[in-house]
């Protein structure tokens, strides 16, 4: 575990608060498709993404998910951090979008290391920071962008995330993320195949 750490946050943390992080850490190599949080759940630990991507999901009172932002390699989830530290229910739903490996810090460390690592304190501010953009983002995408913008958008960052052309999903879960019908992303998708940007597989969308 401590090469991980290394390799990933060696420039960014202290060797101490490095060696504090690999004693106290529980490491998880999960699928894809699994859940890691689901809303009404208390937090007991905060997520250090390694590799892999998980997508964070809002639900609504229909049961239906917005997608909200997606955490990466060097991130984590200011809204796990927000509920461990107000020992509060999780109002979100967090899900594998690829396999990830990841570290779980105990809840009573973060406040900890706040106080005794400036490179923590930094580090927690920087990703409440990165979040709220993601956020912003998402709710200009909604209330500024049409649906077809977003769509590409959302394509857009899916690939970059996957880092391929071939994207493996299906008209259905397309529209679940963006909270629309999966007539609606058909639509669009033909669209784009019409203008030359994509691609429709059987199984999987290709950019070109």
């Amino acid at each position: 575990m401590i090469q991980e750490l290394r390799k990933h946050y060696g420039s960014q943390f202290e060797p101490a608060l490095i060696d504090e992080i690999s004693q106290v850490a529980t490491f998880m190599d999960v699928p894809e498709g699994k859940n890691l949080m689901k809303p009404g759940q208390y937090i007991k630990s905060m997520p250090l993404l390694l590799s892999g991507s998980i997508k964070i999901m809002r639900p609504d009172s229909k049961g239906d998910e917005l997608l909200l932002y997606h955490l990466e390699k060097g991130d984590t989830c200011a809204m796990t951090m927000t509920c461990c530290v107000g020992s509060t229910k999780s109002e979100i739903h967090a899900i594998t979008e690829t396999p990830v490996k990841l570290l779980m810090i105990p809840v009573g460390k973060m406040e900890e290391w706040s106080g005794k690592y400036k490179t923590w304190r930094n580090f927690v501010f920087a990703s409440y920071h990165a979040r709220m953009m993601e956020l912003l983002e998402s709710v200009d995408n909604i209330a500024f962008s049409n649906m077809n913008e977003r769509l590409e958008n959302y394509l857009n960052n899916k690939v970059e995330i996957i880092n391929s052309k071939h994207l493996y999903t299906t008209h259905r879960e397309i529209a679940a993320d963006l909270h629309t019908s999966r007539v609606v992303v058909s639509r669009l998708l033909k669209k784009m195949e019409n203008d030359s940007k994509i691609k429709l597989h059987r199984s999987f969308i290709e950019f070109l």
